[in-house]
């Protein structure tokens, strides 16, 4: 199968990319990110929030891959939200990063004057500042919201999706909308059995990988970009690996019958969930 997906801007996306959520110290981040490159992995996943993009784009630099090759993505943090803040805020982040565009900027979260943020993301759009741009959290009633009210249908939406939470209804909506999906969390975060399912640990064994691998390979295989993160080179390398075996149609409903349709994680739908969140 190829290993990019054709996104709503004509643009080929990875379907493998490298994540850096919670890997704050920059230099763990830099020797990561390098390392990551090194692998082969070409999408780079960072934000304003997560207090990482100069180890980003130092890492960068110091891989020697041209630019052209790479995907990066950031993303904007909902109190830079609206139509004097958020042109600011991305041209930090581009600064930050040491880069004159990024491939993917995103909202990172439905709060705020998502509005006014959009705006002016479609003019950094149409000045190829941001070569595509899209959202991060949102689901389908906001996602259709935004497809509504704005000429510039987002071209990827970030969601926590894993075995246990397949997102079947955003999907069809995204799928009809030539959105592309982009999993995080696609362990679930360490936050369940993920990848002590026996169900999934029989597949792996069957095929000679690990569970991490064939988690992986069930959404990509099925058309979803992936970020896992670490900051192991093993499991860099390890994570990338996905592309010398199949899944069945045994397999794949196998693992489709595993789906809770829940989050192992913040909900953005609960009041004191946007609350914690907004308060960050």
């Amino acid at each position: 199968m190829q290993h990019t997906m054709m996104l709503n801007t004509g643009a080929p996306m990875p379907l493998v990319g490298f994540g850096t959520y919670l890997i704050k110290e920059p230099e763990v981040c830099r020797s990561s990110v390098l390392t990551a490159l090194k692998a082969g992995y070409r999408l780079i996943d960072t934000a304003q929030f997560y207090g990482n993009e100069e180890a980003v784009g130092q890492a960068i630099r110091e891989s020697g891959v041209p630019r052209e090759k790479l995907f990066i993505t950031t993303k904007l943090w909902h109190t830079d939200a609206g139509d004097n803040k958020t042109r600011p805020a991305f041209e930090a982040s581009l600064k930050r990063l040491g880069l004159d565009y990024v491939d993917l900027y995103l909202i990172h979260h439905p709060f705020g004057d998502v509005y006014g943020a959009w705006r002016v993301m479609e003019h950094l759009y149409h000045e190829g500042r941001a070569r595509a741009i899209g959202l991060s959290n949102f689901y389908p009633d906001r996602l259709m919201d935004l497809i509504l009210h704005f000429d510039v249908v987002p071209a990827v939406d970030q969601l926590e999706t894993h075995i246990y939470h397949q997102r079947l209804d955003a999907r069809e909506l995204m799928a009809r909308h030539k959105v592309q999906l982009m999993a995080w969390g696609p362990f679930s975060q360490g936050k369940t059995d993920l990848l002590n399912n026996t169900t999934l640990g029989k597949i792996a064994s069957r095929h000679g990988k690990t569970p991490a691998q064939v988690a992986l390979r069930f959404l990509v295989q099925q058309g979803i970009t992936v970020i896992p993160k670490s900051d192991n080179e093993h499991r860099i390398r390890e994570n990338i690996d996905l592309f010398d075996f199949a899944l069945s149609d045994d397999d794949l409903a196998a693992l489709q019958a595993l789906d809770t349709k829940k989050s192992a994680g913040l909900t953005h739908d609960d009041p004191a969930n946007v609350s914690r969140i907004v308060a960050l």
